[in-house]
């Protein structure tokens, strides 16, 4: 499997447990100890998918996280820490990680969230972007409209009345584009994750609700918040 790696650990015994597993599955991951490093990294090349620890020195992999999606750069994250409350996994969630692996942890549920979260980037965009049952035939410019919202699957763009939105993160965009292609269709949480996430997915479905707010918060405007909540079902496009 070839596979870009960026693992930021600073627990040098974690590390080395990594590298002998991952060698096993032909993935050679390059190791940062501080978040500083890990920040200069990031900058400097592209990566396919990081593993943050949580609690690292200089700069925490929370505040990496929040940083890195703030200048939105899309790459997959995985969180790894010792924290196990609640809280601190919708935390990492809603600051932008993609799944949270608490200490300790086996390699081979880490290799399998790994292969879960990539699954979930790289397949459903390259069928966003060529598969020609996603494009409404109607527009003859390919865009799918739903009132004053226009989406187009190839450049993955979104506007609001005319204003080009802030990018969307890959889930967040498949979220709404399963949302225009279905306007008056209620999903649940279940839902959302077997056409968003897969039937493959191992985290929970409390994130969903995470990236449903992420969305809102970017499509939103002060009179129209898009996305519609229906109590004890699930969300759909407000009507």
């Amino acid at each position: 499997m070839s596979l870009n790696l960026l693992i930021a650990e600073d627990d040098r015994s974690v590390c080395e447990m990594l590298r002998l597993f991952l060698l096993q599955e032909k993935i050679e991951p390059t190791f940062v100890y501080d978040g500083h490093e890990a920040d200069r990294l990031m900058a400097a090349q592209p990566w396919d998918l990081v593993l943050l620890d949580w609690m690292l020195p200089g700069k925490d992999g929370i505040q990496l996280c929040k940083e890195w999606r703030a200048q939105r750069n899309a790459v997959p994250i995985i969180l790894l820490t010792a924290r196990t409350e609640e809280q601190d996994r919708i935390l990492g969630l809603n600051l932008g990680a993609d799944d949270y692996v608490t200490k300790p942890f086996s390699p081979l549920e880490l290799m399998a969230r790994i292969h879960a979260v990539l699954r979930r980037y790289k397949a459903p965009e390259r069928g966003l972007a060529t598969a020609p049952d996603l494009l409404d035939d109607r527009e003859e410019d390919g865009l799918l409209r739903y009132k004053e919202l226009s989406v187009d699957p190839r450049s993955r763009e979104v506007t609001a009345g005319g204003r080009k939105l802030a990018p969307l993160t890959p889930k967040e965009f498949e979220l709404l584009h399963l949302f225009i292609r279905n306007p008056r269709q209620v999903f649940s949480r279940e839902q959302l994750i077997e056409q968003v996430w897969g039937y493959d997915y191992l985290g929970e479905d409390r994130t969903v609700d995470v990236h449903i707010k992420r969305l809102r918060n970017k499509i939103s405007t002060p009179d129209r918040p898009w996305i519609a909540t229906v109590w004890g079902v699930g969300y759909k496009l407000e009507e």
